[in-house]
């Protein structure tokens, strides 16, 4: 990342700030001041708007901007120079590459066992006293302000004088950070710009913030030049009579109006603070006719356009993808004059009001974004932990060591000389390839650097244990073997054949150990927590229609997990199993979780069963509730399951089966199977009508060494309609489940809610797909709710290659707009309509199937039982339940990062160990210097820097819409090579250095050869073309 430092010392980044979304109107900044006045400058301005609404955006290369332009991550590269052909010797030696490993250490490096939490406070005090006696004669001032008083702060929130929100940093720029607008998802997110503002503060911490005036906040340079020219133009009349010019530059900002992938930064000129990352019109070649027709498309969306804002958002829960680096910056790194192709020099990498012409501060809120600064820190929710490597601070000093943060969202720190390891002075170069876990103890008011305790030695990077055992400590993962007293609350004959179900309990259950009921699960599996039974019914709508009876049978946890005992304790801490890719971490014992609760084949086993009355339509005319006790004939995976749905002719013999126990045939299972997925289809399409949402995102699935559990190979999950048909009546038990605890509890059922997207991000993504996409393909996509996204998005779906790789661009950049699912207790809500759930469109949904590995699942399941008579409710409070949820929030989204970041590392390592390795791609972003590339195999996004390719000249850069032209020298001679939204390239993944890195470039394609999806799409869409599927196919797949 190019970067410059600012006079109190700050390396700022020399990008610029993504622009924001419609805000309220505001004060203007203080001063006196009246109506814009008229002056030489402004008629002069005048006068020059028709040619510059006339002139159009022209090529540049590269060379022609400063160096530095581009945002380049830690771990990529600026724009060169020169370009010439370079050998694989001259990209090693490029420094975005170079390795910071070091030599091979020695053996007593390996033995070095670091204790830091022996460090005394008194310790703290000499290297925090050391820091500022080597500071005080360089830099005499105070980078971060106190923070306000625990009473001051409250008061502040109670007043309305201060804010408070969680606060999320840029892990791409962690200069940036942001908070929720309070005025909803309608507006642009506030920006915390700068160390100094953001205060300490570190990610995922709760913050109160001070809103700065309204001359700090950052200027949309894309709507503020909206604006500019429409006030002109109403002045002068031009507006009138020379509309379609108008609209042909209007639509140069609609297609500059981007969808922000994670990173809340824009171009540096562009200065605005966004979170999206560009996504232009993929079309370079377009004929007359069909810009006027795109053009005429975009005239009646001119009036609303913004740009995006609003901050990196989490996924949508649905478990998705886990890619290596999400796409992100801004289209441009800096914006040309007026987009006339020579570089803007840079300066800020943003603008605020205060630097705009006078006359200029009473435009509207919808060309601003607020701003404001870190006054307190409500709750530290940072564990202050991080991974690292250790370096001198300089070849002299011997007082203290410095700790860099792998992320790059945590400080350096300070590592008194006490702390390191033995000989660490004498040696550094034996410990430049070991990773250590270190954590923030003190963070001096003037220093950008924080004090850190040394907390272990973890051994050597790309390592599986040791990269995983430091994603686990920097995470407060709970790895700990159980307690005496949580074993202790266990059955006494707690194993497999001891344990035996009581009569006196038996006798309290419904007794469905005769019927036929079997699990589906994934082959590893060993927590089986849910099994299907199917029967036919006489009469299911107490008229004499026949139908059948379908029961959802979820393992009894809360039978065996008593509240407020030590082993509910843990259970509730923990909050969730935590999946990586080669184990498994827990919530429970695996006594519990993989033989007493776990509903194994032929063993009784306690449940809790939802039976449900059906017709072969799926709709449901009676449920029961109820304890219940079950005998699992069989456990099926996924495969035996799809096998029966693929193959329903096929008679199975007992070999290609697992063991079916009590005299159950293979044939019975398949016909439950079989009855089972009908009718699941029918849920389907049901849910799907009724405006359930569907965004798919790829899983990775890792095949492993038995021995050293190291990958070998690895592919996207696919999910089938056994996947499929099991997710179906999970759902339908949730909802079920969810309606009953909230009529019987109004005020303290524990639910799980989904906000609608942030307004602005889904309208401003619906308006690129308009202009960019869909439109110009004759398909509209209709983001107004769920329902019409749903209905919008089914067009693309289908087993061909084409209309898979559609989909997962638009699911991909739609899941950025969404918002998190989260558990709430209904007593903390205003009103039911703030239950509803976006994604399945349905008024009441909660987590009630998976009680072995969710602590919510276990509450729901009391709250039934509780509703049922089985036992007293509990006296917990709204206040209680509340943080229960919020607990299990932090926790399950915890899970998920950890368990997305053992895959990137897995995949690193994977490309370290067999690459280089090819995949095709499209490309998803275009920036001045580098782009953006979705490979289909892997649902991986990987940056593609222009300068680690080997070409014969400099590139072109274009904008609105953006693109690259590439030159090549190929043994066929010089190839031309255009890069633009949606080009589909051939990608080689290789690795760099430094453990579990890689990078990604491409092979050199023709013009001719890089078609984009939709030019594919138009080309299928036309009749008698002739053309069969597999055309398409060879252009997609590997």
């Amino acid at each position: 990342m190019s970067t410059t430092t600012a006079l109190n010392g700050e390396k700022r980044s020399t990008s610029a700030l993504e622009s924001p979304s419609t805000m309220k109107q505001g004060n203007p900044p203080t001063g006196s001041y009246g109506p814009p006045k008229r002056n030489k400058d402004s008629s002069r301005r005048e006068k020059g708007i028709k040619s510059e609404l006339e002139s159009s955006p022209k090529p540049y290369t590269v060379k022609e901007k400063e160096n530095g332009r581009s945002h380049i991550p830690e771990g990529g590269s600026g724009p060169k120079k020169k370009f010439r052909q370079k050998s694989s010797g001259d990209l090693e030696q490029h420094k975005s590459f170079e390795s910071k490993a070091n030599t091979t250490s020695k053996e007593d490096a390996t033995a070095s066992c670091i204790n830091g939490r022996q460090l005394e406070t008194n310790s703290l005090n000499v290297m925090a006293g050391k820091q500022n006696a080597s500071t005080q004669k360089s830099r005499k001032i105070t980078v971060f302000k106190p923070h306000l008083s625990e009473t001051e702060v409250q008061l502040g929130l109670k007043s309305g004088a201060l804010l408070k929100g969680v606060i999320r940093i840029n892990q791409r720029k962690y200069e940036e950070a942001f908070i929720n607008n309070p005025d909803g998802t309608d507006h642009a997110d506030i920006a915390i710009l700068g160390m100094p503002d953001r205060n300490r503060a570190l990610h995922g911490d709760v913050v109160a913030v001070r809103l700065k005036p309204r001359a700090s906040w950052v200027v949309n340079e894309e709507q503020y030049k909206v604006w500019k020219r429409e006030s002109c133009l109403e002045k002068t009349g031009y507006l009138s009579t020379e509309e379609t010019t108008t609209v042909s530059i209007l639509l140069d900002d609609v297609i500059s109006a981007v969808v922000r992938l994670e990173s809340p930064v824009a171009p540096a000129t562009s200065g605005s603070c966004r979170s999206r990352a560009d996504v232009e019109d993929p079309e370079l070649d377009s004929s007359e006719e069909e810009r006027k027709c795109t053009e005429k498309q975009a005239d009646m969306k001119m009036k609303t356009v913004t740009g995006f804002a609003g901050a990196e958002q989490y996924p949508v829960q649905n478990e998705n993808a886990q890619n290596s680096e999400a796409v992100a910056d801004a289209g441009k790194s800096s914006r040309p004059n007026g987009g006339k192709g020579k570089t803007a020099k840079r300066g800020s990498p943003y603008r605020v009001l205060s630097q705009l012409p006078l006359e200029d501060w009473m435009l509207p809120d919808s060309c601003l974004q607020k701003t404001a600064e870190v006054v307190g820190i409500v709750e530290k929710k940072n564990s202050r932990l991080a991974t690292g490597k250790l370096e001198p601070a300089s070849s002299t000093q011997r007082q203290w060591a410095k700790f860099s943060p792998t992320d790059s969202r945590i400080p350096r720190m300070m590592i008194d000389a006490s702390q390191l390891p033995k000989d660490f002075f004498d040696r550094p170069q034996d410990f430049a390839k070991f990773l250590f876990v270190a954590k923030i103890a003190q963070w001096p008011d003037d220093s950008f650097m924080s004090c850190g305790i040394l907390e272990k030695q973890l051994g050597l990077a790309g390592e599986i244990d040791v990269e995983t055992e430091g994603l686990l400590i920097t995470n407060e993962i709970d790895t700990r073997e159980f307690s005496d007293e949580v074993l202790a609350c266990l059955p006494s004959a707690s194993s497999a054949s001891g344990w035996q179900i009581d009569e006196e309990e038996l006798a309290k259950r419904r007794d469905l150990r005769g019927e036929i009921i079997f699990t589906i699960d994934p082959k590893t599996a060993r927590d089986l927590d849910d099994a299907l039974s199917i029967n036919p019914c006489d009469d299911v709508d107490g008229a004499g229609m026949p139908g059948w009876e379908i029961g959802v049978h979820i393992a009894d946890v809360s039978y065996f997990v008593y509240e407020n005992t030590a082993l509910d304790e843990w259970a509730s801490q923990r909050a969730n199993s935590v999946y990586l890719v080669h184990e498994v971490i827990p919530m429970l014992p695996r006594t519990l979780c993989e033989e007493l609760c776990s509903l194994n084949a032929g063993v009784d086993r306690l449940t809790f069963s939802v039976i449900f009355k059906m017709d072969d339509k799926g709709n449901v005319y009676d449920e029961w509730f109820g304890r219940s006790v079950i005998r699992s004939r069989v456990k099926l995976t996924y495969e035996h399951a799809q096998d029966f749905i693929e193959n329903p002719e096929k008679v199975f013999s007992d070999s290609e089966m697992p063991d079916i126990s009590d005299g159950t045939t293979v044939c019975e299972i398949k016909e439950k199977v079989l009855q089972l997925h009908r009718i699941a289809k029918a849920l389907r399409e049901k849910r799907s009508q009724n405006g359930s949402l569907q965004l798919d995102q790829p899983k990775l699935k890792f095949a492993l060494d038995d021995e050293t559990k190291m990958p070998i190979g690895v592919s996207i999950y696919q999910a089938k309609d056994s996947n499929r048909l099991v997710e179906e009546f999970m759902l339908l038990a949730n909802m079920a489940v969810a309606r009953k605890i909230e009529r019987h509890y109004r005020k303290t059922a524990l639910l799980r809610l989904h906000p609608p997207p942030k307004a602005k991000i889904l309208r401003e993504a619906v308006m690129l797909f308009q202009i960019n996409l869909c439109n110009s393909i004759g398909f509209p996509i209709n983001g107004t709710s769920s329902r019409q996204l749903s209905r919008s998005l089914a067009t693309f779906r289908g087993n061909m290659q084409l209309l898979r790789s559609i989909n997962q661009v638009l699911s991909m950049i739609l899941m950025k707009a969404m918002e998190l699912a989260r558990y709430f207790c209904t007593g903390s809500v205003a009103s039911q309509d703030s239950y509803h759930h976006f994604a399945l469109n349905v008024p009441f949904y909660t987590h009630f199937t998976s009680p072995i590995r969710r602590y919510p699942d276990i509450i729901v399941h009391r709250l039934l039982a509780a509703s049922l008579n089985y036992c007293e409710p509990s006296g917990r409070s709204v206040e209680e339940i509340q943080k229960i949820a919020e607990h299990c929030n932090d926790k399950k989204l915890t899970a998920k990062k950890v368990s997305e970041a053992s895959a990137e590392t897995f995949f690193g390592l994977l490309v370290q160990r067999v690459g280089p390795m090819e995949a095709k791609g499209v490309v998803v972003n275009v920036l001045d210097a580098a782009f953006d590339v979705l490979l289909f195999k892997y649902g991986v996004i990987k940056r593609v820097y222009i300068n680690a390719l080997e070409m014969s000249q400099e590139p072109l850069f274009q904008e609105y819409p953006n693109r690259l032209t590439l030159y090549w020298n190929s043994e066929s001679g010089k190839v031309v090579q255009v890069i633009q939204m949606c080009t589909v390239v051939d990608v080689v993944l290789s690795g760099l250095p430094e453990p579990t890195k890689f990078q990604a470039v491409i092979k050199p394609r023709s013009r001719e050869d890089s078609p984009t999806l939709i030019e594919m799409w138009r080309e299928r869409q036309e009749p008698d073309d002739g053309l069969s599927e597999s055309k398409f196919d060879n252009l997609l797949l590997d």
